[in-house]
């Protein structure tokens, strides 16, 4: 996976996997193009890139390109909050995944998942810094 965390384009197409599930790329194109004004070759050309980037899996099924995500909702979430509250927020403490829990994002069950994610990071960096 990229070290590199998704663009908001990016983004878009995996919340909409997430959701959704294994798609082609013409039903991700009339998924999302309401809200993004993509072409039909703009939503290839990124569905391509992500793959390469591993942000993606390609799959073909009865000659058809089918993608899913590759990378699990729940942690990559998680690695962008702690990135956002570090580099935008300058935030060294706890951080309250409870805050995400009304998210339509989330079930209730990756809310919690998410929660579990941020403690553990902050009870690393605690140990990190004790060391």
């Amino acid at each position: 996976m990229s070290a590199s965390p998704p663009s908001q384009a990016e983004l878009a197409v995996l919340k909409h996997l997430w959701n959704a599930g294994p798609q082609s790329a013409r039903e991700v194109q009339d998924a999302i193009s309401a809200d993004t004004g993509w072409s039909y070759s703009t939503t290839r050309t990124l569905l391509t890139r992500m793959t390469e980037k591993g942000l993606i899996r390609r799959k073909d099924v009865h000659g058809l390109s089918v993608f899913t995500a590759k990378v699990e909702k729940v942690s990559m979430m998680s690695r962008m909050i702690r990135e956002f509250a570090a580099n935008v927020l300058d935030m060294d403490g706890p951080l309250p995944g409870t805050a995400f829990a009304s998210s339509r994002l989330f079930s209730e069950e990756e809310a919690a998942a998410l929660t579990r994610l941020l403690e553990q990071a902050d009870e690393a960096e605690r140990g990190e810094d004790e060391a």
